[in-house]
């Protein structure tokens, strides 16, 4: 059941968790001004109960609509005064003109504050074994707004959560706290929640996994989302830095496509991978139609679609980052980043990639990224040696495509014109590190994978021994381009996706 429609709009809910109320007030002007439908003032943070001035100070004329909790400490709040305090509490609130006052489920009906009624339940453990029962029970219960807030172990937890919403007969609001279970914040949307909670600023978040108002209305463009809105997301682990959520809604956006993109956290394993997948496949009226997977998932995506559903060059590295997925349910996988790799190389070489032929590389590093470039190096029959810590795993791949192996603390002394770096070396925050001790002479172009930074100290020793660099912004930008494409059948906006990686490597936390 979705609720959207103009009498029924999805709040954009900031709560409010300074410890002063005339902070608090305060706060709550510049939620307004950041774009929040409504406030939750978190009475449980401030340093000491308000008095009846100060409550009227607080909720008199705000400039948009206000719930009021106090949450106790039992139920992961942070008032620890006597039961009938609080309630007395959340009652003077309500006669200050509060919209709505959140209690939890366990409080007595005959108890409860007057006004309208957010009726709470918690779980910050995991999710309720009986999170349907609960679900009925509080629909029929006669509070005017259901809130459910359970802890992911998973992103197909932050489907249950979207589950209820749809089951829901009243207004819900269903969220899966933590990392995982940021699609249940995102989505609250396009499934008709009552409301989802968007910090003002990063360190005010009255809950974990809770994004910022900026990161709602900018990153995942919350004002275009709607019931038809696309779903698509990258797998990972981790994934919460990744720059796919903001390239990929940038081309939406400039392509004028009605889609979102989120970051699904899936812990290392076959099963865990599996889980999330058949989640989404349950479950067609989600409109899921694309995903990224990278580290550590790209072969067990290639295994859980099977090889006959992949193309040619996936096939052969044996890993996919990119899967399709049709409104019949049915999906397909590619690799996009071997052809990524291929044209940011040539490209830097001023040539195309049949040059590649017979010109001694160094690969560097034999893990996802490695197999992919060796793949492509192979297909261009380029003479490339792996070198790798584990040499057993350098052979192993070599193997496969009919290289040389090596460790890697010999590539210095390699003889080959083309260096490539496959490895997470010098990737941030590890900045000042390197895979070679230094550049060898033979080098005359040096690629280095990796993107943030953008100027690695592997490209800065390139530089000062007069090689021609790549950066990987180029393959980073290249592959997400083709993934665009490959989805929407639609030429990737390349010019905005690079500026967008661009604009956020600049940022300091990156």
């Amino acid at each position: 059941m979705i609720r959207n429609s103009a009498d029924f709009a999805t709040r954009l809910i900031c709560p409010l968790v300074a410890g002063d109320a005339r902070q608090m007030r305060s706060d709550m002007a510049q939620a307004a001004d950041r774009g929040a439908d409504a406030v939750e003032c978190r009475l449980d943070f401030l340093t000491a109960p308000p008095d009846a001035e100060q409550l009227a100070a607080l909720l008199s004329s705000p400039p948009l609509e206000v719930i009021v909790t106090c949450r106790p400490a039992a139920e992961g709040g942070n008032f620890r005064g006597a039961e009938a305090d609080r309630l007395e509490l959340l009652n003077r609130a309500a006669a200050c003109g509060a919209d709505f006052i959140d209690v939890e489920t366990n409080t007595p009906r005959d108890r409860r504050p007057n006004g309208k009624i957010i009726c709470s339940h918690h779980d910050f453990q995991s999710v309720p074994a009986a999170l349907d029962r609960i679900a009925a029970s509080m629909d029929a219960c006669e509070a005017a707004v259901n809130k459910i807030v359970f802890t992911a172990g998973g992103p197909e937890d932050a489907l249950r959560a979207l589950d209820l919403l749809r089951a829901c007969k009243k207004p819900t609001i269903a969220l899966a706290m933590g990392e995982a279970g940021v699609a249940s914040r995102v989505l609250a949307k396009k499934f008709g929640a009552f409301g989802t909670f968007a910090a003002l600023a990063a360190g005010a978040e009255s809950a974990p996994g809770q994004p910022t108002l900026d990161v709602f209305k900018t990153l995942y463009r919350w004002d275009s989302i709607d019931p038809e809105t696309a779903v698509y997301g990258v797998i990972g682990s981790p994934v919460a830095h990744s720059m796919s959520p903001a390239i990929h809604n940038a081309a939406f956006e400039a392509a004028g496509i009605n889609a979102v993109y989120v970051p699904l956290r899936i812990e290392p394993g076959a099963e865990n991978f599996s889980r999330f997948l058949d989640a989404v496949l349950a479950r067609p009226w989600l409109n899921w139609r694309g995903l990224s997977v990278t580290i550590p998932h790209k072969e067990n995506a290639l295994a859980y679609l099977g090889a006959e559903n992949c193309d040619e060059p996936a096939r052969k590295i044996g890993a996919i980052n990119t899967i399709t997925i049709s409104p019949d349910g049915s999906f397909r996988g590619d690799n996009t980043d071997n052809t990524a790799a291929v044209n940011a190389l040539s490209a830097a070489m001023g040539t195309g990639p049949n040059v590649l032929a017979g010109r001694k590389v160094a690969l560097l590093g034999a893990g996802g990224v490695g197999r992919a470039i060796a793949a492509a190096m192979a297909r261009y029959k380029a003479d490339v040696t792996i070198f790798n810590r584990t040499l057993s795993r350098a052979k192993k791949l070599a193997e496969e495509f009919d290289c040389h192996a090596a460790p890697l603390d010999a590539a210095a002394k390699t003889d080959a014109e083309i260096v490539i770096n496959c490895t997470s070396v010098g990737m941030h925050p590890e900045t000042d590190a390197t895979p070679l001790s230094k550049i060898p002479p033979s080098a005359k172009v040096v690629f280095d994978t990796i993107y943030n930074p953008l100027d690695t100290y592997l490209l800065q020793q390139a530089k000062r021994a007069g090689c021609t660099t790549v950066s990987g912004l180029e393959m980073f930008v290249g592959q997400a381009a083709a993934q665009f494409e490959i989805w929407t059948a639609k030429p990737a906006p390349r010019n905005v996706m690079r500026k967008i990686v661009l604009d956020r490597l600049k940022k300091p936390h990156h």
